[in-house]
């Protein structure tokens, strides 16, 4: 999918896909001459690592 794609699935402004790109966050994009693109499979296991904790699940407590 290209960015315009990715914003229209996740329900963002073009622009936040950009700065996410400046920043360093988001999927992985691959660059294909002067286009970015994202694997399905990619936006998918990025969108689960965005998953916060369920208030049912216990906190660890353990951190520094």
């Amino acid at each position: 999918m290209d960015v315009a794609e990715l914003a229209a699935y996740l329900g963002i402004p073009i622009s936040m896909v950009y700065d996410w790109r400046v920043h360093g966050k988001g999927p992985t994009a691959y660059r294909f001459g002067k286009h970015l693109k994202f694997a399905i499979s990619d936006v998918r296991t990025w969108i689960a690592q965005q998953r916060e904790p369920s208030s049912s699940e216990p906190r660890r407590t353990d951190r520094p």
